[in-house]
């Protein structure tokens, strides 16, 4: 028995891939208990690009911390949902891991599970 209102096969896979990340360290070494020591988020690098392909499950590598930060844009977009008009393509969004000293954007786009090339939908 299906507990999800969608068929599997209108589920898009959605590409998370790390844009940007930021780094504060007059923050750090305010805020932290490492201070400037702790530097930029070790976890993630600009031009990363995780995939997730349903199920609520965090792509291998990803950030905990950041996953729960995405994941209701993700499951939007997977799901058929759009954060249009704010955004210039319906099957896209851009978000930010809730870390306020050295937050990590991503940029997360549909792709179609069949899609040969693996590439967001355009």
């Amino acid at each position: 028995m299906r507990l999800y209102p969608f068929q599997e096969n209108t589920v898009k896979n959605v590409t998370i891939t790390v844009v940007k990340k930021q780094y504060y360290p007059e923050l750090a070494k305010q805020y932290l208990t490492d201070g400037i020591a702790a530097g930029p988020c070790p976890l993630l690098n600009e031009g990363n690009v995780f995939v997730y392909t349903g199920e609520a499950r965090m792509p291998e590598g990803f950030c905990p911390w950041a996953w729960q930060d995405v994941y209701g844009s993700v499951s939007t977009l997977a799901n058929g949902g759009s954060f249009s008009p704010w955004y210039s393509r319906p099957n896209q969004s851009v978000d930010c891991c809730s870390d306020g000293i050295r937050p990590v954007i991503f940029l997360l786009e549909t792709v179609e599970k069949d899609s040969p090339s693996g590439q967001p939908d355009r």
